[in-house]
């Protein structure tokens, strides 16, 4: 059957009166492009038009779309069950991805926790800190440090450890927990450290730690808040900071895992491990909802030994089965697929993007792993912009003053010179 037959139309007149997409307006919404299927690196729209995606869907579909050996396990695993409550059940598939999971990240993080998505699995590591010391006696630590132009997801406590003034949720600052927020890392990767980072941070871990939890950080590149690419040797001594004055560590890598930035985990750059990380959207390779928070025995030990005993959460669909099945079909395949060579491929194709610092609108241009940015002088018309991409023949969503790319791993180098080739000429053309 026809992708385009009248059964597969896509009512997008519905659509724009009714149907609320993520951070657009419903007055004035922003143009959704319709989809009927998408497969390898290409977005196949309801005109014809085919789009090579650089976004690998918001960063998880590291195999492009459509692949078979995750069909199969998908459509294998309905054949089983396509859910069952994990309160007091277990299931191969879970059992298999958390030994995968305490495999691959780095030691001692050995305590999985399954979740829906990226967001929840913020909460949770939250909730973990908290009860950890609630659990030992102390009540007063209880707020959580954390650095500037951070993003950490769109729930409550996620929302209260992303940047509070400049970050998208600044109009609920009245209603979050005041959290402890230090100076964004600024020595940049690449580039020398400045010692006077990790002398502002001591300071602050010797005002604040007493009242301090944990320390949450995106580790290398702080994502959605700047695409800021910083060095390692700050998370170093975040990580030392956390020894000493007693605060827990916890690494977000919900954008950065599973290889994107060059190593498996973003951690390994400095040759830190956290007491508690966050790990979603490449998890299931972009098929379905997923992410874990996992810790050290000491963590869950802490909170288990404590007044109540467990830990107080318990998603609906927690441990899904068929999200784990596909979970651990992509884990499989990212290994595989020499994952190490496919990234660096893709960071040399992206120096393709250089080429954009000739231009007088661009203030800077910077590569890591499999991640491209432009960052310009102003603010971009996604609209406008996101109109010429697609007459270019690709999908990119900018943010801000950003315009970047995260394409899935089996991109190949023509995919990236066509993303890269479509940035400039929407800089060039004034296409934004």
């Amino acid at each position: 059957m026809s992708n385009n037959c009248t059964d597969n139309h896509i009512d997008v007149e519905f659509d724009r009166a009714h149907i609320w997409h993520p951070y657009t307006s419903m007055t004035k919404p922003l143009p959704n492009y319709p989809v009927t299927h998408a497969s390898g690196t290409r977005i196949h729209l309801q005109g014809g038009e085919s789009l090579i995606d650089g976004m690998a869907s918001w960063w998880s579909a590291l195999h492009g779309y459509n692949h078979p050996k995750l069909n199969d396990a998908l459509v294998s695993q309905t054949q089983q069950m396509s859910h069952v409550m994990f309160g007091g059940i277990t299931h191969k598939p879970a059992v298999d991805l958390c030994k995968k999971l305490v495999e691959l990240t780095p030691e001692p993080l050995e305590k999985v926790f399954l979740a829906d998505g990226g967001s929840v699995s913020v909460e949770v590591a939250i909730k973990m800190a908290i009860q950890y010391w609630f659990s030992q006696g102390n009540q007063r630590k209880h707020k959580i440090m954390t650095p500037k132009k951070g993003y950490h997801g769109d729930t409550f406590a996620a929302m209260s450890v992303c940047d509070p003034v400049n970050s998208m949720h600044s109009m609920y600052q009245g209603f979050l927990p005041q959290q402890l927020f230090v100076s964004q890392p600024k020595s940049r990767f690449g580039e020398s450290f400045d010692e006077q980072e990790a002398n502002e941070l001591n300071t602050y871990f010797a005002e604040h730690h007493q009242d301090a939890a944990a320390f949450i950080i995106e580790p290398i590149v702080q994502n959605a808040g700047g695409m800021n690419f910083y060095h390692p040797e700050y998370l170093k001594a975040v990580r030392k900071l956390c020894d000493h004055y007693d605060v827990l560590l916890i690494c977000d890598e919900i954008a950065t895992g599973f290889g994107r930035t060059g190593k498996l985990f973003a951690v390994e750059h400095a040759d830190i491990s956290p007491d508690i990380i966050c790990v979603g959207k490449a998890l299931t390779g972009g098929y379905m909802t997923l992410a874990a928070t996992l810790t050290t025995d000491k963590v869950a030990r802490g909170i288990c030994e404590g007044e109540a005993g467990v830990l107080m959460h318990g998603p609906t669909f927690m441990g899904n089965p068929l999200a784990c099945a596909v979970a651990n079909a992509s884990l499989n395949l990212l290994l595989e697929n020499d994952w190490q060579q496919q990234v660096s491929n893709i960071n040399q194709w992206l120096q393709g993007l250089t080429k954009c610092l000739c231009l007088d609108e661009v203030v800077d241009v910077r590569t890591l792993g499999a991640i491209g940015v432009v960052e310009l002088n102003t603010n971009v018309d996604v609209a406008k912009i996101q109109k010429h991409f697609v007459k270019q023949g690709v999908w990119i969503r900018p943010f801000g003053k950003l315009v970047y790319l995260m394409p899935p791993f089996i991109s190949s180098q023509n995919d990236i010179e066509q993303l890269c080739s479509a940035i400039y000429t929407a800089i060039d053309g004034k296409h934004y």
